[in-house]
């Protein structure tokens, strides 16, 4: 174990460390924005919580909850919630100032979500072609 890195009582890399609302790290003490649960959250509480920290202009966090869930899902739903993870990071990208590497994202991101749209499995309320055409830029 690295003796400088956070961790939980289990021994578990955690981050204790406050982070900005861009997902920054900030120094030890700062007030920083209120992490988000590290545990995955059933489906429509994670596409709820997401959906606001989004609107919060809190993308990087939006991701950390959709990377939680994509982590624990199905294999089948791996695309869904990492194509919305990487749609999340896109935003947080631009918002960064890196253009280069939010257009990657977004591509990458796009393109999880129409295989996964393709393969017809559920969207928990989500209209994914909205989606999609949002992060394209024509809505």
């Amino acid at each position: 174990m690295t003796p400088d890195r956070d961790r939980d009582a289990a021994g578990r890399p955690r981050q204790a460390r406050p982070r900005d609302a861009l997902g920054r790290p900030l120094p030890y003490g700062t007030p920083g924005v209120e992490p988000v649960p590290e545990e995955p959250l059933p489906p429509l509480e994670t596409v709820a919580m997401a959906r606001r920290l989004v609107d919060e202009g809190r993308a990087f966090s939006a991701h950390e909850v959709l990377e939680a869930r994509w982590k624990a899902g199905p294999d089948e739903e791996r695309d869904l919630w990492q194509g919305l993870a990487q749609l999340c990071v896109s935003l947080t990208h631009e918002a960064r100032g890196n253009d280069v590497g939010a257009e990657a994202l977004r591509e990458r991101g796009i393109r999880r979500l129409e295989t996964y749209a393709a393969a017809g499995g559920p969207t928990y309320g989500l209209d994914l072609a909205h989606v999609v055409a949002c992060a394209r830029g024509h809505l």
